[in-house]
């Protein structure tokens, strides 16, 4: 399934002792939501960088992640809850409740856009599928020594029951709602039309 093959010495990002292969790579320019207003952009990179799709086998999880340099600007891991929204036609958001912000990524053109998008959704796909097989297994596990008294079987704790994943769609639809909305083509533009360098 990898788009890239294996090389020696590992390239990619450790977890754990094992090494995570990119499986799909494009550049971008990277924005988070300004903490403070919930409404403007704030550029995370001052030139584009490479956004990539990369497979934890460990913990069978999917994740976006960016470097620029050695600075990890996005490390999100892709829930089935999770909904990336194309906002023109060269930039694109999601909202992530673990990391508590907004992403967005302004692209060179459309069609680099419209392939991140299908990854997404291939990707979001396959975390749900995960995440069902997992609930499968521990529901065929359950022992009744793990019934409460009401006789529920209890769920184990997981980031998603943890964190709660109402709180992604809620800052979306803050963000869309928004009077005052920052429009990620006012602030991606800039980027597309000059150099940084």
């Amino acid at each position: 399934m990898s788009e890239f093959p294996p090389r020696h010495p590992p390239t990619g990002t450790q977890h754990d002792g094992t090494w995570e292969q990119p499986i799909f790579s494009t550049r971008a320019h990277v924005f988070q939501i300004d903490p403070n207003t919930k409404k403007n952009w704030v550029p995370t990179s001052k030139h584009a960088v490479t956004v990539s799709y990369f497979y934890d086998s460990t913990r069978n999880v999917y994740r976006i992640i960016s470097l620029d340099g050695s600075k990890a600007i996005i490390n999100s891991t892709i829930t089935p809850n999770m909904t990336f929204t194309k906002t023109s036609q060269k930039f694109g958001q999601w909202a992530d409740s673990r990391a508590n912000t907004v992403y967005g990524l302004g692209f060179s053109s459309e069609h680099h856009l419209s392939k991140f998008v299908e990854k997404f959704q291939e990707f979001k796909e396959a975390a749900r599928l995960a995440k069902e097989k997992s609930q499968e297994k521990m529901e065929l596990t359950s022992t009744p020594s793990q019934e409460s008294a009401g006789g529920d079987i209890q769920s184990p704790l997981t980031p998603e029951s943890i964190n709660g994943t109402d709180d992604e769609r809620v800052m979306l639809e803050v963000m869309q709602n928004s009077e005052s909305r920052a429009e990620p083509t006012q602030n991606a533009l800039p980027f597309t039309h000059r150099s940084l360098s």
